[in-house]
């Protein structure tokens, strides 16, 4: 027979084993699963999660502050950027929050190492099991019908009621990013054997004739007098990113340069970084498409720019195709690249609002540091990131993020017209920055009632600016075509930046950051020649319609790089 004493003493070793009961809160959940995706059935209970745990960050309004001095033209702290330890200052979480969120891990068992570099995040493997049990959470297959991918996802979790305002989000549970599909730039058209291969005229200023029908490094140099001398700063670097065992090509790059810039190098070379296991395979048969032709817009225009391919692989487990890892590797580095082109993006509802906001916070964090970040603005016209059905507008992202500067597609020239695909409109989820609230009241009063309830009125505005993106010349797999797609434009426009930030820093001054301020100031805006006709269709109607000043389709225009240098003091 058992003493009482012994009773006691038992009962309280049983109770020291298991975690103290929590009063739990729902804290995130999704009304439906998304049309792209299938439900399979219940998770395996022994299938592991690789989960993120954000906590909330401390000072997100005093880092947007901090950005803005030293991206607005008009703040005497421009171009006076953060250094690592400073951004990491504003984004660390608070005492009592890392306390509150390692007790509670504590006292379930689990060990969470840092996952960012300001320590805001933390990662974990845990079974379907014992992640249902922590989170109140039913976890099932969905199968990714386009691609066959399945994941592992819950449409709603809890977290306990005490962790509110300490814990932001529970990462991947009820995100449903769609994996890319390699489709991120529009079909490669092999041209014809006996096309003549277009003019290069290095004395001249004359568009070309032949870039009515394709586009080439000597059209972009003559339209918006982009020059040819190489670069001399080296340390002024320019970021490729690269995403689903999408290979650039060194051997493409080299036919490109031989053929469309003779003048320079056909040894020219990108450097690779590689995270998540990626890598850069250099046969022919692996060559990408996206990756050559972001490789190749960016070396063959940033003349003499040091290119980096930043290729990211598929040991990801961030649940938003590496997103997460790109931007947290380089705000882990002491010297990230001055401008970073990245040619994908997603359809702003495939992410919950708390993993867009997380995402934006890093892009603001490295625009702090002094990188200028660009985004294709998408290629679905209003429809989202590709052409689809909807009957509302849907918004793509990072370009709805407002510390990102977002790129859209033109085509034709003299004038350049809005290419229909590209995309643009309004955030459901990011409110409209102040620094283009002139310029988006003046474009929604034109606007009156058109597609009045497709889009809202009050979100951030994009794109930015644009570029040409339609019937572009590249060398794939050895063989010269066309490609189209505002994947063109981001890494036009990312070469342009880059060779203004070269020339700034061979005066002495500060490379350019963070875009926007700037772009939309008055000397900005003069720089840029605006697009007045053409529209970006989608949801069954026209889309809007570019027209004088900004607008959803071709943003504030297209760049005019003489009178850029002089608008950024040069």
């Amino acid at each position: 027979m058992f003493s009482s004493t012994l009773l006691v003493v038992c009962l309280a070793a049983i109770a020291y084993g298991k975690p103290m009961a929590r009063s739990m809160q729902v804290h995130e959940t999704r009304e439906s699963v998304p049309s792209a995706f299938q439900r399979v059935g219940a998770a395996p209970s022994d299938a592991t999660l690789n989960l993120r745990v954000a906590l909330v960050q401390s000072d997100m309004a005093g880092l947007e502050k901090a950005l803005m001095d030293v991206s607005d033209p008009a703040s005497p702290l421009k171009g006076q950027f953060l250094t690592k330890e400073e951004v990491n200052a504003f984004v660390a979480p608070k005492p009592e929050t890392v306390a509150a969120v390692n007790a509670w891990l504590k006292e379930n068992d689990i060990v969470a190492t840092p996952a960012s570099p300001a320590g805001d995040m933390l990662s974990f493997s845990i079974p379907v099991s014992k992640a249902s049990e922590l989170l109140d959470a039913d976890f099932a297959v969905f199968n990714h019908t386009a691609t066959g991918k399945t994941m592992i996802r819950t449409l709603a979790y809890s977290i306990p009621a005490e962790l509110k305002g300490h814990l932001d989000f529970v990462h991947p549970t009820t995100v449903f990013a769609q994996p890319f599909s390699g489709k991120n730039v529009f079909s490669f058209v092999p041209a014809p054997a006996d096309r003549p291969i277009p003019e290069v005229n290095l004395t001249s200023n004359a568009v070309p004739a032949s870039c009515a029908t394709t586009i080439t490094p000597a059209c972009l140099q003559a339209l918006y007098g982009i020059p040819t001398a190489l670069a001399t700063q080296k340390a002024n670097t320019l970021g490729v990113s690269g995403f689903i065992d999408q290979f650039a090509n060194q051997a493409d790059l080299r036919a490109f340069l031989t053929r469309f810039r003779p003048d320079l190098s056909p040894t020219t070379v990108f450097t690779l970084q590689t995270l998540d296991g990626g890598q850069n395979p250099q046969q022919q048969a692996n060559a990408g498409i996206e990756a050559d032709l972001d490789t190749q817009y960016t070396t063959g225009i940033a003349s003499g720019v040091p290119t980096v391919f930043i290729s990211v692989g598929d040991r990801n487990s961030d649940g938003v195709n590496g997103f997460l890892d790109i931007i947290n590797t380089l705000l882990g580095e002491s010297a990230p690249p001055q401008v970073l082109s990245t040619s994908y993006g997603f359809d702003e509802p495939d992410l919950p609002a708390s993993i867009a906001t997380n995402l934006c916070n890093a892009y603001m964090q490295l625009g702090a540091r002094g990188t200028s970040i660009l985004f294709s603005s998408g290629d679905g016209g209003v429809s989202g990131s590709q052409s689809q059905s909807c009957t509302t507008f849907i918004p793509t992202f990072p370009s709805g993020c407002p510390f990102v500067t977002s790129v859209g597609a033109t085509t034709r020239i003299n004038p350049e017209v809005a290419a229909s695909f590209t995309g643009g409109g309004f955030s459901n989820t990011f409110a409209q920055p102040s620094y283009q609230s002139a310029a988006v009241s003046t474009f929604l009063t034109a606007l009156g009632n058109t597609n009045a309830g497709k889009f809202n009125k009050a979100g951030r505005g994009f794109p930015d600016i644009s570029a040409q993106g339609q019937n572009v010349d590249i060398v794939f797999q050895n063989q010269v075509g066309t490609v189209a797609g505002t994947s063109c434009s981001c890494p036009i426009t990312a070469s342009i930046i880059s060779l203004l930030n070269d020339e700034l820093r061979a005066a002495g001054k500060p490379s350019l950051g963070f875009l926007n301020p700037f772009l939309y100031s008055t000397a900005g805006r003069a720089a840029l020649t605006d697009i007045t006709s053409g529209s970006n269709p989608g949801c069954n109607t026209n889309g809007f319609t570019a027209r004088a000043g900004w607008d959803p389709v071709t943003g504030l225009g297209t760049p005019n790089f003489a009178a850029l240098r002089t608008a950024v003091g040069l």
